[in-house]
């Protein structure tokens, strides 16, 4: 049903559409020293595109069937691999594109955000509507024949200007996000190197020598089982569990009888790495805490470090998450394709540096937690925008909820 004031269309009402080519590998005058950007699939992914990995020539342009699209042109993935297929963009500059790539130049008398926002919010139904067959593409028909709502310019121009609002609150927050993630990895480069050395609890900077170690040295590896506790409750870690941030996401209660066989134990403070590809490379893992009992089971494709004397948990945490211990990790896997594990002696026998004592350890952990913790916030800071940006979209964009406009 469509709200008073409102018509239905398709894309072909509202815009021009067609889209670009590639100019050919084989001549390098259409590609060396190229100053036009030409923009591929894999950079049309719901924003604003304001420069490409790849630019073409005048000749390349001139001699394919690439084309120049002005600003605001909106672009549709009409294929790619992965989720691909029905991502939107718009430009922020003039480009060109690949062939793959369906360009929208919206018509006068209609406002490109509204449009560029309401084919956005249409992503699955869009990738619904692709060609059966081997890759299920889009086609420029398809993609002409797309219902759309138009409502009148100036509730268009309204509705844009609302949902640009929250764009900008989004893009602020995602930037302070990669600003502290930025941050964390400086961090962990100079202090789990001991590059930057810490006050301690009198204000004196740490000093004294650093060590090397291996791992297995400074903590307990996969750590005997834990006795059933009073009230035999225990928490269970699966998989799905934690994050490729190392992240503990969740957890469930279960009886240690159903779970004291079969799976991998451990306590609160213990550290769970993943052992088995891609979960390992990916960076799945936890600093695990808030136990029921606090202790826990988890799948057996978990290794559990322990910290002892000679080590703090957190800090072993944060080793654990270092660019090297991953690569080094992938690169000593053993097993067949698809089953390949990181090793219990390639944890034990992996090179570490470490403060002379203890306190130092815990004094860099828990820096870096507190640097965990704002982005913690930051991410769900981020997820509550886009949820509440998502809701409004549905409103606004169908006209469920009507915008009041100024006479």
């Amino acid at each position: 049903m469509v709200p008073e004031g409102w018509k239905k269309g398709v894309v072909e009402d509202i815009a021009e559409v067609s889209s670009g080519g590639t100019p050919s590998r084989k001549n390098d005058s259409y590609w060396l020293n190229g100053q036009i950007p030409w923009v591929t699939t894999a950079e049309v992914k719901f924003g604003v595109i304001t420069s490409t990995e790849q630019k073409i020539t005048e000749d390349g342009l001139k001699n394919s069937s690439a084309k120049l699209f002005p600003k605001d042109t909106v672009l549709i993935a009409m294929y790619g691999q992965g989720k691909t297929r029905g991502q939107v963009a718009k430009l922020g500059i003039e480009a060109s594109t690949n062939q793959a790539c369906a360009a929208l130049q919206v018509n006068d008398g209609f406002e490109v955000d509204y449009y560029y926002q309401y084919l956005v919010s249409q992503y699955e139904n869009i990738r619904d509507l692709a060609n059966s067959g081997g890759q299920q593409n889009l086609s420029a028909a398809i993609i002409k024949g797309i219902h759309v709502p138009i409502p009148p310019l100036k509730e268009q121009k309204k509705i844009a200007q609302i949902l640009s609002t929250w764009d900008k609150a989004i893009t602020t927050t995602e930037q302070l996000l990669a600003n502290s993630q930025h941050r964390k990895k400086a961090l962990m480069q100079q202090l789990l190197t001991g590059k930057k050395r810490l006050l301690d609890e009198n204000g004196v900077r740490f000093s004294g020598e650093w060590k090397t170690a291996h791992l297995g040295d400074i903590c307990t590896v996969n750590p005997k089982k834990a006795t059933e506790p009073e009230g035999s409750q225990v928490s269970f870690v699966g998989m799905d569990s934690v994050s490729e941030e190392a992240r503990l996401i969740y957890t469930t209660t279960k009886h240690y009888n159903e779970v004291s066989k079969g799976f991998t134990s451990f306590k609160n403070g213990d550290v769970l790495v993943a052992k088995i590809t891609p979960c390992f490379e990916n960076g799945k893992g936890a600093y695990v805490y808030g136990l029921v009992n606090g202790i826990g089971f988890g799948s057996t494709e978990f290794h559990v470090l322990r910290a002892t004397e000679r080590s703090n948990s957190k800090y072993l945490y944060y080793l654990t998450n270092t660019a090297e211990f991953r690569i080094r990790g992938e690169a000593n896997m053993q097993g067949s394709a698809g089953q390949k594990r990181v090793s219990t002696d390639y944890l034990k026998t992996f090179k570490v540096k470490i403060p002379p004592s203890v306190k130092e350890q815990a004094k860099v952990a828990e820096l870096l937690w507190q640097v965990d913790k704002e982005l913690s916030i930051l991410e769900i800071k981020l997820e509550k925008l886009q949820q509440e940006k998502k809701a409004l979209m549905q409103q606004l964009l169908t006209g469920k909820r009507r915008v009041k406009i100024e006479s």
